[in-house]
């Protein structure tokens, strides 16, 4: 503070950056306000030419020709190896194994009227191995949790979607731990490895089911695989981050000892990393959740199915019941694993082994367990959780009331607002992207490419924009891209308004992180539950639940950013006199352009897999067309080329706004 105090004035200084680095972010504007303008003159000209609409029930050459490949794949099931066999060998062993779990632990195991082990016996037993692994807390947490979902009228659905959950989560284990340990040792595998993943990650996880079905058919065990496939890539990515992360010192010195590759993985690394990876698993589990959720389009068992019900039916009683048992899963597991990651370390630094008496206790403890899974297939009682009050019927009809009365008395808020959001901001913007030529709109992206990050993403932009062409469904995608990035921009008004608020303040932030950590938690489908209830199924609720569900990502990625400027850089420019509004536009937010360009990234993804979804409530477009996919077999085809234009959609914005946020942090 003193030198900067002692040197010539210069009031504008802090308030401005260099010429060289303010040329290229004007010229930037400039160049995007040319096109913008020159997609308006062409817009006006050409407005309806050249749009490529496709009737709903109508099918492109392409599209019957996916048809024909189900139907090639259906005949070929029982004849084909690869089909028979192999995917068949797959299918079959990963269902047997699914219905065995479900008949011990929440399905009739005929002649059983009830399962192998009744509610009270999985009760004893999750609260023993939350005990062993994460400790009392969080056996109190799992204890009200598991009882919940008895009170809740879904307990058959709850464990059935933890046994998709934590299937699809062991076969994560068991792939991407060994594939993180490969990639952590060999920069080879890491070049083949990453790109895979991160088309893994940018992929709307409703796009891996579709695909899916022709090698798996529905069911429990396309569920599992598409889960697998959604879940897989942060233990990979994480395991390797912490292998890497592993001091180089200590790794030399255990070389220096004579050990081989083998036990320097198993003596220092894996050991050293091991809190790390838990993040990882946790990481693996929560996107395992989300997954499991949605995979109940492919009739995969859980709490997936009651809420696609109640949504399709318009009963928010029930979804909000059985979106409230999903929330309760999602922040059982959270804590849980967290809870675990933490033990894990301390118990690395203790450097020994639980002390005697926590083993008496555990010992203890299991006796107890085993005592409630006698009881639970000796008693009905015990075994059957019907027996237990019913709590989910009367809040579902009062769910139903309050949404009722919230609906009748505030009418006409809810709807202007919804009508400004339709004809100030979607409208127009559909017009533009829907209403101009094909042509138009591909240069104008291109160009937008190109201005934002370079030659790479404007070619890859090229390849995805053909690829939607191809698959005939230029129409529906320009209004898919509508909504995203209406929602994305309303997604980054409120990250640069609390990410500014939560950056500036401390107490902001302690009071808000918890709540937008939660939020990350919370599975996509469950957003749509109070959208649906405000707004009707209309297109914005699909954007309401984009908006809710892109959020808190986008919000802390703000705050982190603006948090990161320099203090001195801005006391600098508050000593020069600068108010706290210049302070923030002239200093913080520019210095954290890189930030803010992330956060949109991140959010453009969370908004386009939460508005493909919103299909299910009105949104239309893609996500309506890969619904109808799923429900009527003659748009099978349709629906997963769908499919394939969301992902070329994915992977074009995630290029161009990585390339941007690169060239930001270069600048």
């Amino acid at each position: 503070m003193t030198a900067v105090a002692d040197r010539p004035p210069a009031p504008e200084a802090p308030l401005t950056t260099t010429p060289a680095a303010k040329e290229p972010v004007r010229r930037t504007g400039l160049l995007l306000a040319a096109i913008a303008g020159a997609w308006v003159v062409g817009w006006a000209l050409f407005q309806g030419v050249a749009t490529l609409p496709l009737g709903r029930a109508a099918l492109t050459g392409f599209q019957r020709s996916l048809n024909d490949l189900r139907d090639a794949f259906d005949a070929a099931r029982n004849s084909n190896f690869v089909l028979d066999v192999v995917f068949g060998g797959i299918r079959d062993g990963l269902d047997a194994f699914v219905s065995a779990a479900r008949g011990l632990l929440s399905q009739p195991a005929f002649p059983r009227p009830v399962p192998e082990i009744g509610w009270l016996g999985v009760l004893a037993i999750f609260a023993w191995l939350t005990y062993a692994l994460a400790g009392l807390r969080s056996t109190v947490l799992v204890v009200l949790s598991t009882l919940s979902f008895a009170l809740l009228g879904y307990w058959s659905d709850s464990i059935d979607l933890l046994i998709v959950t934590f299937t699809a989560v062991f076969f994560c284990l068991l792939i991407g731990i060994p594939l993180g340990i490969a990639m952590a040792r060999s920069k080879a595998v890491t070049t083949v490895v990453t790109p895979v993943l991160d088309v893994m990650q940018t992929m709307p996880s409703f796009s891996y089911l579709l695909p899916l079905v022709l090698l798996f058919s529905i069911g429990a065990s396309a569920a599992v695989v598409a889960t697998l496939i959604y879940a897989l890539p942060p233990v990979v990515r994480i395991t390797a981050h912490g292998l890497r992360s592993v001091s180089p010192a200590t790794i030399e010195a255990t070389r220096s000892m004579g050990s081989t590759r083998g036990q320097l993985l198993r003596t220092v690394q894996l050991p050293m990393a091991r809190r790390t990876i838990i993040v990882g698993i946790n990481q693996t589990i929560m996107a395992a959740l989300s997954m499991a959720t949605i995979a109940a389009l492919v009739d995969g068992p859980g709490l997936g199915q009651p809420v696609v019900e109640a949504l399709q039916s318009l009963n928010i009683g029930n979804a909000f019941v059985a979106g409230l048992a999903i929330v309760i899963t999602a922040i059982m597991l959270d804590r849980t694993t967290t809870a675990a990651s933490e033990r894990a370390e301390k118990e690395r630094r203790a450097g020994r082994n639980a002390p005697q008496h926590r083993r008496l206790v555990l010992g203890a403890t299991a006796v107890l367990a085993l005592a409630a899974v006698y009881l639970s297939r000796t008693y009905l009682w015990a075994a059957d959780p019907e027996r237990l009050p019913d709590l989910g019927g009367p809040l579902a009809d009062a769910t139903s009331s309050a949404t009722d009365w919230i609906t009748d008395t505030f009418f006409g808020a809810t709807n202007g607002i919804r009508d400004a959001a339709t004809y100030g901001l979607l409208n127009p913007l559909q017009s533009l992207l829907a209403d101009s030529p094909w042509w138009l709109v591909a240069a104008v992206l291109l160009a937008t490419a190109y201005v934002l990050g370079g030659w790479r993403p404007a070619l890859i932009s090229a390849v995805c924009l053909g690829v939607i062409l191809g698959v005939g469904l230029w129409q529906d995608s320009m209004v898919t891209l509508t909504m995203t990035l209406v929602a994305t921009a309303l997604v980054m008004i409120l990250a640069v308004l609390f990410g500014v608020w939560m950056g500036r303040s401390r107490r902001a932030d302690t009071a808000l992180r918890p709540l937008l950590d939660a939020g990350q938690t919370i599975p996509p489908f469950v957003y749509l539950v109070p959208a649906l209830a405000l707004f009707g199924p209309t297109r914005f609720t699909a954007i309401v639940a984009a908006i809710l569900y892109a959020g808190p990502a986008a919000i802390k990625l703000v705050a982190d950013g603006i948090r990161g400027v320099s203090p001195t850089t801005v006391e600098a420019a508050t000593a020069a006199g600068s108010s706290t509004l210049q302070v923030i536009t002239k200093v913080q937010l520019p210095m954290a352009r890189a930030a803010l360009v992330l956060a949109a990234n991140q959010g453009l993804l969370y908004v386009l897999s939460m508005v493909v979804i919103g299909g299910l409530v009105g949104g239309g477009a893609l996500g309506y067309t890969v619904v109808s996919g799923f429900a009527q077999a003659q748009l099978y085809g349709k629906g997963l080329a769908a499919g394939i234009a969301i992902v070329a959609l994915g992977i074009m914005l995630d290029r161009i706004t990585q390339h941007a946020a690169a060239r930001q942090g270069r600048r």
